[in-house]
């Protein structure tokens, strides 16, 4: 699984690049028989829903050719929002100070999820720092992370 998604990671990240776009991920759901490509673009001036109308075109047609998910799909652009999911040990560096939740793909502790603070990254792990405990996890063991918002009263 892991190899088709850098496939489309690859296909797609020049397409989103050459149009002045950084590609912060790629999530492939399955939903019964028809599954979603779902593509997270940003841009240090914002994405617009022009920007995603025009970069769902450019790559929709480079699918199109290269056709490299078999059945139907729905195809969409977004950008990661605030609710940002994290994807690469970049993404973490980024991050770190906010709050995130992870869902790890095997239980450590007799548990999937856990949220808590960024408080770095070391080699390939990302530190999690929750309830007085610092939490070290590779980042091959995290099924999916996202930034939790934070909103000043």
């Amino acid at each position: 699984m892991a190899t088709k998604h850098a496939a489309l990671h690859a296909l797609i990240e020049p397409v989103v690049t050459a149009m002045g776009f950084e590609l912060w991920g790629v999530d492939h759901l399955y939903q019964g028989k028809h599954s979603r490509l779902v593509i997270y673009i940003e841009r240090e001036s914002g994405v617009s829903v022009d920007d995603c109308a025009d970069i769902s075109r450019q790559v929709s047609a480079i699918l199109d050719v290269e056709d490299p998910i078999p059945g139907e799909y729905r195809l969409e652009v977004s950008s990661p929002g605030m609710a940002r999911p994290l994807y690469t040990l970049d993404h973490f560096t980024r991050y770190i100070g906010h709050q995130a939740a992870l869902k790890l793909r095997i239980p450590f502790d007799g548990r999937r999820k856990f949220s808590g603070l960024i408080a770095g990254v070391e080699e390939d792990e990302v530190l999690l720092h929750m309830d007085g405990e610092e939490f070290c996890f590779p980042i091959e063991s995290i099924d999916q992370a996202t930034i939790i918002p934070q909103f000043d009263d």
